[in-house]
């Protein structure tokens, strides 16, 4: 008999919320499959299953806060006939801690999952971020058509109803904003403080160093323009696949930037899988996973991040993408920055940034001539590299994007 625990979703997540089950017991299950939403300060959040068997028994109900670790359900083998009722006996193997089974918590004031209305069901699904967000600015959610799981209403859903322009709260760095029933806490303050825990305990504990060069564009910028004359326009592809792709390509080489810091010794990613950060509407910021980049030709590896970007502002994102990221890239070129240096999302031991194309001179063969020039930076753990390390690691990814077409 499996065990079915709450998952780790962020370097400071204690726990979350369970909003629904989207499987019961007696349903068959396969590694991968979605059986659970939980919402946490970066929102809803899809819960992704790895064992394949059967659903014996969900031993958390929605609304439950349930802390990290815990078992919220067992998981039968694919031969074995559920029981729907929840074991007492110990599993073969015993976890490294002990099973909690978690009792109801009471159900917050906003209505969760208990409203009424006359679909067909005759509930309205709705995530209590959500339902905080839709009660702030007066929504009415029983004129909502959710976007989530078996209809379940979200933040953005919320949000298109509401209109993406109403002002978002500036939360000011020095001040703690507490939640009253004059001044809620609303979801980007909840995902500003979240954020902030992660970065500060990571400037605390990372012995951080950092280094930057500028790359050369000209040859990736060439290459990417005659590949999209092939394409069409909705195919076309972004140079940002190229410096993931060359990031990743980096990482073979430099296995030490890719992995993390945990119980005072360096373990390597089981992958590249690299983190990209995605801000959200409304505010607020998350670095899901684009897994295995490293091994993606440049047109799966587009679809892929858009489809990525797409989901995270949807906040339809899945556990897997928040627990799996080796190491992250920062791309903060759009926003008008040439130089970014990051902040170390714990526990990976190296985050890698990009600024904006700029044209600069640039000596090239004898000539000065104008290129387009990005400045690439890296931020990383000392305590798992060294700077020399760290500089070749950038002049690699320097290296890789002069020759495009291998990457």
């Amino acid at each position: 008999m499996a065990e079915f625990r709450m998952p780790q979703l962020g370097a400071d997540m204690a726990a979350a919320t369970l909003t629904e089950w989207l499987k019961k017991p007696g349903d068959s299950v396969t590694r991968g499959d979605i059986v659970a939403v939980v919402e946490t300060d970066k929102g809803a959040i899809e819960i992704e299953i790895f064992e394949d068997g059967v659903i014996d028994a969900l031993l958390v109900d929605p609304g439950t806060e349930v802390p990290v670790g815990s078992v919220m359900a067992t998981i039968a083998g694919a031969h074995t006939e559920p029981t729907g009722k929840p074991k007492s006996e110990p599993t073969a193997e015993p976890p490294p801690e002990p099973a909690q089974t978690i009792s109801p918590a009471p159900m917050p004031a906003t209505p969760v999952t208990t409203a009424r209305d006359r679909r067909t069901d005759d509930r309205i699904k709705i995530s209590p971020a959500a339902a905080r967000l839709a009660a702030e600015r007066g929504v009415d959610i029983r004129a909502l058509t959710g976007t989530g799981p078996s209809g379940a209403i979200r933040l953005a859903d919320i949000e298109d109803a509401a209109g993406t322009s109403a002002p978002t709260p500036v939360v000011s760095p020095t001040v703690r904003e507490e939640a009253t029933p004059e001044k809620p806490e609303t979801p980007a303050i909840a995902m500003r403080r979240a954020v902030a825990a992660a970065m500060g305990r990571s400037k605390r504990e990372i012995p951080h160093y950092y280094l930057s060069t500028p790359i050369d564009m000209k040859h990736a910028l060439d290459w990417l323009s005659d590949a999209n004359q092939k394409r069409p326009v909705t195919e076309r592809l972004l140079y940002s696949v190229l410096l993931i792709k060359a990031v990743a390509r980096a990482l073979k080489d430099f296995p030490e930037l890719n992995g993390f810091w945990r119980e005072d010794r360096f373990q390597p990613g089981d992958g590249i899988h690299i983190g990209w950060a995605i801000s959200l509407r409304g505010g607020g910021l998350v670095a899901p996973a684009l897994h295995d980049a490293g091994q993606m030709a440049p047109d799966p590896l587009m679809t892929a991040l858009r489809d990525l970007v797409k989901r995270a502002r949807a906040f339809r994102l899945r556990s897997s993408e928040f627990g799996d990221p080796t190491i992250t890239i920062t791309n903060l070129g759009e926003q008008g920055v040439e130089t970014v240096y990051g902040v170390i999302y714990p526990p990976q031991v190296a985050l890698v940034g990009f600024g904006r194309i700029v044209e600069r001179p640039w000596l090239a063969d004898g000539d000065i001539e104008p290129r387009p020039i990005i400045q690439a930076s890296l931020a990383a753990d000392h305590r798992a590299s060294d700077g020399h390390r760290g500089a070749l690691f950038l002049s690699t990814v320097d290296r890789l994007l002069q020759e495009p077409e291998t990457l």
